[in-house]
């Protein structure tokens, strides 16, 4: 029989049970680990009878309790994106376990051997919202690099997560590593947040994901180490010699494919050399594809169809097919609007120019920065890393698209033959 998780433990105990299983983790080997993995997707393939109505609960609480469109979507699950969240464990289970990855090294004069090698970081907590696929990517990512992890994915996905949490519990039971090492405390509610902010001791670190209040709390409340993801005001700039086929292409995958995830454009800016060039086509581009445009002045006369832009409008991820947009006079007015405005998420430049190209990449201060490629990039899956934890915007070990690397610390390994200091 699969081994089975206490309902009615405590919090704290969670914890412990957690700090235990992470002892554990430390020591699996990468074919154990991958065991474990394989047994989630398949678990995930194989119960969407379970997964689907729990799923299907939340979406209606959310709409009852006017949940927007944006959230309604990342909230969703249903047999494909199943199918997908069991491709990216197996492409998780495919990378290269980087526990025991030698960073660096050297031999001392005195006969020293030192080795600095990366190790996880223990336990994982993680706070986040109505994004169940969350539930399933960060407990293959923090598997993989040997962690304990203990979820607060919120109350809009409670049901969804509960499911896929049991799920996986009993995948890693199955193959023998213990099913504390993943856990949820959503049963906690509100103030199981807050005391996960609170739990120095034991959870090693915290990662938020969801909105900027979300994140904006959990930075200024947490006692744990953060690593900070960010929300995403994220901008392409159309140069003067921008390819005209190039921006409507790029712009319109950037906001509609996928409107609701931090890596979607929510403003454009447009050098005022090609406005009339470029604009009328790439706005009607867009407004046939449902977004509504906020413009500024100048893109309102060439498109009569925006809305008046606010001051409010370009510092908004609104996560809906709403789209800012504003005529600059130059490369110096886009970088001045990104400086300001920006979260430090992703921002596009689609030009011809080579020495505008590497201003852009040099000047702008963001997570991942680009040159004629759509924003929709920005992801741990297209990196190449399975899935992702998340997508940091800070300046820390971890920025950017965060996979199996960033989940672990590293320690110094120092072998002597007798020596002692002078």
């Amino acid at each position: 029989m699969p081994e089975t998780i206490v309902a009615t433990r405590s919090f704290t105990e969670k914890l412990v049970a957690a700090r235990s299983a992470s002892l554990s983790l430390a020591t699996a080997d990468a074919a154990l680990k991958n065991r474990a993995l394989e047994a989630i997707a398949v678990a995930v393939e194989r119960n969407a009878d379970r997964i689907i109505p729990a799923n299907d609960l939340d979406l209606a609480n959310g709409r009852e309790n006017g949940l927007s469109s944006g959230l309604q979507d990342r909230l969703r699950l249903d047999e494909g994106r199943l199918r997908g969240l069991a491709s990216a464990v197996r492409e998780v289970a495919a990378l290269v376990d980087p526990v025991g990855e030698n960073v660096r090294g050297q031999t001392l004069p005195n006969g020293l051997k030192l080795s600095q090698v990366r190790v996880p970081f223990g336990v994982v907590g993680v706070i986040y919202e109505a994004r169940p696929n969350v539930t399933v990517d960060i407990a293959a990512l923090a598997l993989k690099s040997g962690n304990a992890v203990v979820l607060r994915g919120g109350s809009a996905a409670e049901n969804s997560n509960r499911v896929l949490v049991e799920l996986i519990q009993e995948a890693l039971a199955s193959v023998g590593l213990p099913a504390d090492s993943v856990q949820t405390i959503d049963e906690f509610g509100r103030d199981g947040a807050k005391q996960l902010m609170h739990a120095r001791g034991y959870v090693d670190v915290l990662i938020p994901r969801g909105s900027a209040d979300l994140i904006n709390t959990v930075v200024a409340e947490s006692k744990v180490p953060v690593i900070e993801t960010g929300a995403g005001v994220v901008h392409v700039f159309l140069d003067e010699s921008a390819d005209r086929q190039w921006a409507i292409d790029i712009v319109q995958n950037s906001k509609v494919q996928r409107p609701s995830v931090c890596n979607a454009l929510e403003t454009l800016l447009v050098h005022e050399a090609a406005a009339d060039r470029l604009l009328p086509t790439v706005l009607a581009d867009l407004a046939a594809s449902g977004v509504t445009i906020h413009g500024d002045e100048r893109t309102r006369a060439l498109f009569p169809d925006a809305v008046p832009a606010t001051e409010d409008d370009w510092s908004t991820e609104y996560m809906t097919l709403d789209l800012s947009v504003r005529v600059v006079s130059g490369l110096d007015a886009a970088l001045e609007h990104i400086r300001r405005y920006s979260t430090q998420h992703t921002e596009s430049i689609i030009t011809n120019d080579l020495g505008n190209a590497e201003r852009f990449l040099a000047e702008v201060d963001s997570a991942v920065v680009m040159v004629n490629a759509s924003t929709r990039f920005t992801d741990g899956g297209e990196f190449g890393f399975g899935a992702e934890v998340g997508i940091s915007t800070q300046k820390l070990h971890a920025r950017g698209p965060m996979g199996l690397s960033e989940l672990t610390s590293t320690k110094w390994i120092v072998r002597g033959s007798g020596q002692v200091r002078a």
